[in-house]
Order: structure tokens, then sequence, then C-alpha cells
């Protein structure tokens, strides 16, 4: 008897043994040239991450913990994993696959496998986290998404999801051509309060992160864009996302759509292209973010074969670049978001490009992708930042981005929650 009790106490050991080597913690130092710290750019720092945390940042003045791994990172500069504002992992590019043939062709099983690699393309292009704003027919496939990448089942960047954009029925599509044919839609069609308040609950015990509503859409009697919901209609949806402590995302590219959004409460303005001064003021005044998306009219463009650089700019992105600079004059924020869905995953730099490129500072670019995000979407105590005790999401690439944007395209490391996808070696 006494053999088989040491026999026990000997395995019981090893076993406490092993577990506390597994629970031992692990630490990353890493030595770029300089670091952005989604605010400032400095020189001289380093950065500690412990686990999956950042433990210290700043100037070495502390000693190591013993088994730390430093990775030496010459010649580049440190980051913030960047916040990717508007975005549809369940879409790809429209000069692949329209819109419509998306939503009513592609099964949800082939679109969700096309998210899954989206994501991947996304985290690998240096953006840690992104604000997917509606499945556009794939239901609440999104939540699924987030929670295989939670698991680390795959590959991919942190997700704040909206599941189903809410539009006003019979405003959006797909549309039949036949009065007697209803098509499955893109998004969930409300027609009242009622409607609203069972939609947004419905959404939020589905895993909704965020609201997104069309404060206005294309179903004017000719087609144009015009206001879907009253100013009133959009405080109360405002009130219910809010009591579940989530904001609300507006659709709008009308100045009344905006205006009527704006008053209405909500968190951020997508798109925006009909901009005034009068609009961009109230922004300012109510504290509404404009996630421009600046990128998804160019793309479109093009895919209707303008050329840039070589055809003459078409009056529409020539109207967009001047309601950015006027939105930038008049001192509204603004997230770095790109609409990405309508163009390729893993180009979603193109946004950062352009908005460097209509006259923003590259700094500010840098701010707006990172720390900027995080506070517009009340993330700030998680990410946006290379600060002690938020999370390890954190980029590394050739350069100095802040001198040329365009170095935001040099990946040479992409972490995210102190996991390394991607070094310089690989």
């Amino acid at each position: 008897m006494k053999k088989k009790s040491t026999i026990f106490a000997s395995l019981f050991f090893l076993l406490l043994t092993d577990l506390n080597a597994q629970q031992k913690d692990s630490f990353i130092l890493l030595k770029p040239d300089r670091v952005f710290d989604g605010e400032q750019m400095h020189k001289g720092w380093i950065v500690l991450i412990k686990n999956n945390i950042i433990e210290q940042a700043g100037a070495m003045s502390f000693k190591l913990p013993a088994g730390t791994l430093i990775i030496e990172l010459p010649g580049t500069t440190l980051l913030p994993g960047l916040i990717e504002a508007h975005s549809h992992l369940f879409l790809h590019p429209y000069n692949e696959t329209s819109w419509n043939d998306q939503v009513l062709q592609e099964s949800r099983a082939e679109r969700t496998a096309r998210a899954v690699n989206h994501a991947r393309a996304t985290l690998m292009a240096g953006f840690t986290t992104v604000r997917d704003l509606g499945t556009e027919g794939s239901m609440y496939d999104d939540a699924g998404l987030k929670k295989a990448i939670e698991k680390k089942v795959i590959p991919g960047p942190r997700m704040i999801i909206a599941t189903r954009a809410i539009v006003a029925k019979g405003t959006y599509g797909p549309k039949s051509a036949s009065p007697d044919v209803d098509f499955p839609q893109g998004a969930a069609e409300v027609a009242g309060i009622e409607d609203i308040t069972r939609e947004i609950r419905t959404q939020i015990g589905k895993g909704a992160d965020v609201i997104k509503i069309y404060a206005d859409y294309r179903y004017g009697k000719d087609g144009e864009a015009r206001p879907t919901f009253l100013t009133e209609t959009i405080a109360w949806t405002v009130a219910i996302a809010r009591s579940g402590g989530r904001q609300v995302a507006a659709h709008a590219v009308t100045p009344e759509g905006m205006r009527r959004a704006i008053m209405g409460g909500v968190s951020t303005i997508e798109h925006g292209d009909g901009g005034t001064e009068e609009i961009f003021k109230l922004m300012k005044e109510k504290q509404v973010a404009l996630c421009a998306t600046l990128t998804e009219i160019e793309a479109n463009e093009g895919y209707k074969g303008w050329k840039k650089g070589i055809d003459p700019e078409p009056e529409i992105i020539t109207q967009k670049r001047k309601s950015f600079q006027l939105a930038m004059k008049t001192g509204v924020t603004i997230c770095a978001g790109s609409d990405v869905g309508v163009f390729s995953h893993g180009d979603n730099a193109k946004e950062m490009e352009l908005m460097a490129e209509y006259g923003m500072p590259a700094i500010d670019v840098l701010r707006s992708a990172t720390s900027v995000n995080a506070d517009v979407f009340e993330y700030a105590g998680k990410i946006g930042r290379i600060k002690k005790g938020l999370f390890a999401d954190i980029i590394a690439v050739e350069g100095d981005p802040s001198a040329d944007i365009k170095n935001i395209r040099k990946i040479t490391l992409v972490m995210k929650d102190g996991v390394i996808y991607k070094t310089p070696n690989k």
C-alpha cells in the first residue's frame, strides 16, 4: 500500500511540475528603430510583451526577465495593429462577381470559405482588427467567423461585427424585375419601431457588437438616394442599441440622410459623400465621426472602365475629394475605413494611401487607423495604442510610414494577441 501511495505522490508531483511549466509566463522584446505609439513617433523605444499584453513601452530602463525572446527589427517602425473601420469579409470584388450574384447565387458555405481567406489576408496585411459592417445576405455567419478566430481555429483579425444591416422595407436589394417575385435581401428589412426593436434585440442576441442602419439609399423614383428613416426613428434605434452597450453606424450619403442620422445620435457616418460645411459642422458639434470609404468609390469607377492617372478624373471622385477635404477643414473626426470587400481584402492600406493623397498628413492617417478608430469605437482600453496593459496587437514595417505612407505596406512583423503570425524571415 505504501508503494502505491509513493507512486501516486510522484505522479502528482510530475503533473504539478508540468502544469507549472505550461503556465510559465513568456516574454518577447521588440527592438525597432522607432515606435509609433498610436499618437506620436518615438526613437530609442523598445516594447516588451508578456504573454498577450504589452508589459513595457519606452526607453530601455528595466531588467529583462530570464528567457526573454529578443527580436531585432533594424530599419523598421513598430506600430499598433491597424484597425479597419469598414469591412465586409463576406464580400469579394464586384468585378469578380456582382453584389446581386454574390447574395443570390453564392451559397453561404462558399461565402464563409471565402471569408476565411479574406480574414487571413487582412491579418497578414497588418490589420489586426476589423469593424465588419454587415454580412450582406450571409445572416449571422460573421458571429461564427469571429468565434473561430477567437478560438484560433483560423487566423484572422479581431472582429467588431454588425451581423445584418438594418434597412427600411422596400428600399434595399437585390431587386426583382417582377413585382410578383421577392428576392432574398442583403440586409434586415424593417417597417416600423416594433420591427426595429425586435431586430436590434435579435442581432444583439446573435452576437452583434455594433448596429448598422441605412439612413438613406437609392430608392427614389429615378433611383436617386433618399432618406429612409425619420430622425425620431433613428433616435429610437440608438436608444435601444445603447441600452445594450452598442453603437450605431449609419450609412448616409445625402445631406438630409446625414443630418437625420447625426441628430438621431449615431456614432459614425459611413461614406458621407454629400457632406456640406453645415453638415460637417453639425458632425463636429455632435461628436459624430466620418468613415469616408474613399477606396470604394475609386474601385467602383475603375470597374466601370476608368483608368486612374490616364483618364480624366470622374466628377464623383472630384466631389468626394472635395467633401473629404471639407470634413478635415471643419475638424470632423475621421476614421480609416475603406469598404473593403468592394475591392480585394488584404489591400486595405489603399484607403490610408488615398487619405494621404487627398490631403491628410501621413502622421494623422496613422493616428486615424489606430488610436482614433479605437477611441471612436470605444475600444481604447484594449487596442489602438502601444501602451502598457493593452493587448499585444503590434506590427512592424520597413522605413518610416509617417514620412511616406506607402511604407505601411512593407510589413515585416505581425503580432496579434501576443501571437506572431509574420516575422522578418517569413
